[in-house]
């Protein structure tokens, strides 16, 4: 590959358009805000830590991550994990406990646990979209509780400029209008009407403290101890866990929206070392966020870059910017989480409900219904992989097929099998023979156009063959393929 060839890739990987990727990673930012700070105290840490984390593992993700313009900061996933370790012992050892998580991701990643992917089903992964679409869209409302009429005014502008602008724009024929994101001058003008009004609003500062100096380099001041060690390692793992599978999933829905591929186990090790160097920098543990990264994709992002300044310009706001982010409207920020979580959802699935298969349906809304009732979305994921495979498994173990044929000029008994044997299906193999009827006579079973796929499937082979010897039979097995016969000397040894 000539420097020219090189070149192009690192553009293409980094900015297909710079002006874009900055506009996009600015969206993101604005969008990291409410719910950074919000996921802060879910997790009993100050703002600064969820800001500090954001910032940093912003950075080293668009470094290191496998996935182009998505957005990863500190979760509430995450948070909710952390909250009892941080109640119990304090901030240093869930500091300890996120440097534990990340060298856990490593660890993932280099054994290319990213291809568990594979077996999310494509239903899984619409309710885990669907369901933190609600879940974005329900952590706005306390911001909306007893809230006065100039909020609601401007909630209402804040959607008419978002959803207006861009419309206009493209009706009008007005560049500008469409090459900056609606949700950036949604912020600057609230913002400029708020002050010039002096409107009653709650503003960015009322949410908390928010940093004003860089992170510093420090190692948790945990002792070094087999005791340290039993506390940090249950919750580290978790941490670990759960920020890998959103990860992973927010990398596919990006995959889907770019049409472009991501390497899963590239993002587990990426995100390890994101994790790293947050806890070592004061911060707590985070993962991709889903809806970050569909504002920003949605605005323009392909590239690191949109990531890496979602980044910089979150800890230009909080550092260089503090006076002028302080007054930022809450409700501005309210209505880009608004907008975002309208983006998420995938409207096309109601629809969908009565035109797919019950069980796919049914998969998708079990995931959607169990992440609604914990609030996490591991669980829900969990439990859709489980009913995928549960219902996969059913559905297959119906395939298995066993008929019989009596040889005119033999007399002997032909059993044919066909379909697919493993642990679901063996006992419906077993019931399927009637051994009193064949008692005493010469038979035959064909299994040619049947797989044996595990030890269960053989032994359940190996008990119908018993059966019938023990009832006076001679037993042929016929066209037992080498798989099988591998399990079955495996079994027998």
């Amino acid at each position: 590959m000539n420097f020219s060839s090189r070149l192009s890739r690192l553009r293409s990987e980094w900015a297909p358009s710079v002006p874009r990727e900055l506009l996009a990673g600015a969206v993101a930012t604005f969008a990291l805000i409410p719910e950074v700070i919000a996921f802060s105290f879910v997790a009993g840490v100050d703002p600064a830590v969820g800001l500090y984390a954001s910032f940093i593992i912003s950075i080293v993700i668009a470094v290191f991550g496998a996935r182009p313009a998505m957005v990863s900061a500190a979760a509430g996933s995450v948070a909710l994990v952390a909250a009892p370790l941080v109640a119990s012992h304090g901030l240093q050892y869930l500091l300890a406990a996120g440097l534990l998580a990340g060298a856990m991701q490593i660890v993932f990643g280099l054994c290319r646990m990213g291809m568990l992917i594979r077996f999310v089903s494509s239903s899984v992964r619409t309710g885990f979209v669907n369901a933190l679409a609600v879940l974005i869209f329900s952590a706005q409302l306390p911001h909306l509780q007893d809230a006065n009429i100039a909020t609601w005014t401007m909630l209402g502008l804040g959607l008419l400029l978002i959803y207006g602008l861009p419309w206009l724009g493209q009706r009008l024929q007005i560049k500008a209008l469409t090459a900056i994101p609606s949700p950036l001058i949604c912020v600057l003008v609230l913002t400029l009407l708020g002050s010039a009004l002096g409107l009653p609003l709650k503003t960015v500062a009322d949410l908390g403290q928010l940093p004003d100096s860089l992170p510093l380099f420090g190692l948790p001041e945990v002792p070094a101890s087999l005791q340290t060690l039993r506390i940090i390692a249950p919750p580290a793992l978790a941490i670990a866990m759960v920020g890998l599978l959103e990860s992973v999933l927010t990398a596919a829905v990006v995959d889907d929206m770019t049409g472009t591929p991501s390497d899963k186990n590239r993002e587990c090790t990426g995100l390890g070392l994101a994790n790293m160097t947050a806890s070592v920098f004061g911060g707590i543990t985070g993962c991709g966020m889903i809806g970050q990264a569909v504002g920003n994709v949605k605005y323009g992002g392909r590239g690191r870059l949109s990531t890496l300044f979602a980044g910089v310009f979150l800890l230009i706001l909080m550092v260089a910017l503090k006076p002028w982010v302080s007054q930022v409207p809450v409700i501005a920020l309210v209505a880009i989480m608004v907008m975002v979580s309208v983006s998420t959802f995938d409207w096309k699935s109601l629809g969908n409900l009565r035109r797919l298969p019950y069980l796919s349906s049914a998969v998708m809304l079990a995931t959607v219904a169990v992440t609604l009732g914990t609030h996490n979305l591991a669980a829900g994921v969990l439990t859709g992989v489980v009913l995928s495979g549960l219902f996969f498994s059913i559905k297959v173990s119906r395939m298995l097929q066993v008929s019989y044929s009596d040889d005119a000029h033999t007399g002997q008994r032909i059993w044919q099998v066909s379909g697919q044997v493993f642990f679901a299906s063996a006992d419906a193999l077993i019931e399927a023979f009637d051994v009193r009827a064949a008692a005493g006579s010469s038979v035959c079973i064909d299994v040619s156009r049947a797989h044996f796929w595990d030890i269960t499937a053989v032994a359940a082979l190996d008990k119908v063959v018993e059966r019938l010897r023990q009832h006076g039979c001679t037993v042929e097995v016929r066209g037992l393929n080498s798989d099988g016969q591998r399990l079955q000397q495996r079994l027998n040894a």
